[in-house]
């Protein structure tokens, strides 16, 4: 019998392969030098101790090895990555201000339109600056700091030389020793105490320019029995040569404190995404990851829940859908350092078109977490015979008084369910569509609701026989 396969599209990308023109006012020298890192530095006007910061960072990266496990980096070759673009705008709290071709990018993104309907705030970066941010004024009353990462570092030095890149050390691994180096960006975020942001705080990161690197950094704090929802969106347009992302978020979530922080990357296929992720929970506190990874070239992410405080919580839930020319690792990261701790993790994945999808954890259950619970759970949808879908789960228990539990499938469409819904009257296309949307279900229910839709349409069909 002839072997047939699934088809199923890839994600619609015309909107976000629109290029504009290069209209940057500053470019720093390609390559990782000293020189650029204090070009950078100076364009930025750091305080003295960024700028050791930096250079120390450097010495970091310039020590340490590629990973020697995941993809394949080789190809990356930071002699042609320029790590800073300066976009022809400043930072502007009105969308009138921001030039018409950036505003235009962020229009067609649907980012103002979101800010008027659904969010308490907005800040817009377009390649290694914030354009625009936003913030409601009943929050600002409230004690709540939402801004751009330059205005933390000179408004409120203290608190973020505290925090910053204290969850990730730039000796962590290379590439967090490359954004230590050459950060620029970001979003600074401050819930007081027992302050609760209702409605949800966006940032989107847009990088327009070709060979280029973005490195953000996100810094959050939610005070004790404070709560947050983050929406982080990103995009790029495609080109021929490697574009990098290498940024870094770092979540502090108090004593009873909660945080939901969700992420769609859709990168173009030349984007490496080598990304770094941590929060720090302390007693009853909460983290929510809600985590979609649909573009780039090769993707490397887990973001790490430290559960350092007795009764923390984290729930994972994460997508990831890989297709031609696609390797995406991700994952995510527990420890457990704390009595009564509890998190569950769950993941599905989707690989297309050759795509190579691997779910990638590690669980750590310390001495000093007893009674700690975990529940990691992955499915893996394998759409031809072409793809391929690997789980590569890593637990390291410490201690006999844990409830560890990892389940895994993988498969592939069923004939006997696509035959019981077409005895139902439902057409074969449909039917296929169907278990594909109720197999990403669970996870596109928890996506904030404007990448709910762009989830749906990534599973908007056209299916023909099945696989062989």
């Amino acid at each position: 019998m002839e072997k047939t396969k699934t088809y199923i599209e890839d994600i619609e990308r015309t909107l976000y392969d629109i290029k504009n023109e290069d209209r940057s006012v500053y470019k720093s020298q390609s390559g990782l030098t000293e020189d650029v890192v204090r070009d950078i530095s100076k364009q930025k006007n750091d305080p003295q101790w960024m700028l050791e910061h930096r250079l120390k960072s450097l010495e970091v990266y310039n020590s340490l090895s590629l990973p020697a496990w995941g993809p394949d980096l080789s190809e990356l070759n930071m002699d042609n990555i320029v790590t800073y673009v300066k976009p022809d705008a400043k930072l502007s709290g009105s969308w009138d201000e921001v030039p018409e071709d950036i505003k235009n990018t962020f229009d067609r993104l649907g980012i103002p339109e979101a800010e008027q309907t659904s969010l308490a705030g907005v800040g817009a970066q377009y390649d290694s600056e914030v354009v625009y941010h936003s913030i409601q004024e009943s929050l600002v009353k409230q004690g709540v700091i939402y801004t751009d990462m330059e205005t933390a570092l000179s408004e409120y030095e203290d608190i973020v030389k505290e925090y910053f890149m204290k969850l990730v050390p730039p000796k962590d691994h290379k590439f967090a020793a490359l954004h230590g180096a050459v950060w620029s960006g970001g979003s600074f975020v401050y819930v007081p105490e027992g302050v609760k942001v209702d409605i949800p705080l966006q940032s989107y990161f847009r990088l327009n320019a070709a060979g280029a690197g973005q490195f953000e950094h996100t810094l959050i704090i939610v005070e004790k029995n404070a709560s947050l929802h983050f929406i982080e969106g990103c995009s790029a347009p495609k080109y021929n040569v490697t574009n990098l992302h290498a940024g870094c978020v770092e979540l502090f979530v108090k004593e009873g404190a909660r945080l939901r922080y969700s992420t769609i990357e859709n990168w173009s296929r030349n984007m490496m995404n080598l990304n770094t992720k941590r929060a720090i929970v302390e007693k009853d506190g909460i983290i929510e990851w809600v985590s979609g990874s649909f573009g780039s070239h090769i993707s490397m992410l887990y973001p790490c829940s430290i559960l350092h405080g007795e009764n923390a919580r984290c729930e994972f839930t994460g997508v990831t859908f890989a297709s031609k020319g696609q390797e995406l690792d991700t994952g995510a990261s527990i420890i457990h350092a704390a009595p009564h701790t509890s998190a569950n993790v769950s993941t599905r994945t989707i690989s297309k078109a050759g795509g190579k999808a691997t779910y990638r954890s590690a669980v750590k259950v310390t001495r000093n977490a007893p009674f700690a619970k975990c529940s990691v759970n992955c499915e893996s949808l394998m759409l031809d015979d072409i793809s391929r879908s690997d789980t590569l789960p890593a637990m390291d228990i410490e201690g006999d008084e844990a409830d560890i539990g990892h389940e895994a499938t993988i498969g592939r469409i069923s004939d006997e369910a696509i035959f019981y819904l077409m005895c139902r009257g439902i057409s074969e296309d449909e039917a296929r569509a169907m278990i594909v949307r109720g197999f990403v279900e669970p996870i596109a229910k928890e996506l904030p609701l404007e990448y709910a839709v762009e989830m749906n349409n990534l599973v908007n069909i056209e299916l023909e026989g099945t696989i062989g």
